[in-house]
């Protein structure tokens, strides 16, 4: 293969994907593209909650979606919050990120940030894992600019 050879076969090359390897594989150039990032989020139980909470709070799936999730008061307050805060009103709001505080094994208290068009909100949650060692929601806020939920006066 002489210069010009070269010089064409890279300059033919402009999709930013690499050649196929041994193994066939064509695709990016490097790994970690967003679709593997969004699939090793999504075994983390803080955004799989996340996730699951936002298609309820936003009309995208019913409130009863969530009855084998959730624990305690939980399922009440998202019973009243659903219809009270219109995250999905303006556009299709987003788990843009979610991070956790682990106050004691078996619990996690987690906070996300939910992008709506330019808008961002944000929404705690506690959730608890039980003896079956499956997580389930035990709290959820959602602020600022939503309506408070009644909770039991102790």
């Amino acid at each position: 293969m002489n210069r010009t050879d070269r010089t064409r076969a890279g300059a033919a090359r402009t999709d930013r994907t690499r050649p196929a390897g041994r193994h066939g594989r064509v695709g990016p150039a490097r790994p970690g593209d967003v679709t593997s990032v969004y699939a090793r989020r999504q075994r983390l139980p803080r955004y799989w909650f996340a996730e699951r909470l936002l298609a309820v709070l936003s009309g995208r799936r019913p409130v009863h979606w969530m009855l084998g999730h959730t624990v305690g008061e939980a399922y009440e307050q998202l019973v009243l919050l659903a219809p009270a805060i219109p995250l999905g009103a303006v556009s299709q709001p987003v788990v843009r990120h979610c991070d956790e505080y682990v106050p004691q094994a078996g619990v996690i208290e987690a906070f996300a940030r939910i992008g709506a068009g330019d808008r961002v909100r944000a929404m705690a949650f506690r959730l608890e894992q039980g003896a079956d060692l499956r997580w389930r929601c035990a709290a959820v806020e959602v602020g600022p600019g939503t309506h408070a939920v009644p909770g039991p006066t102790r």
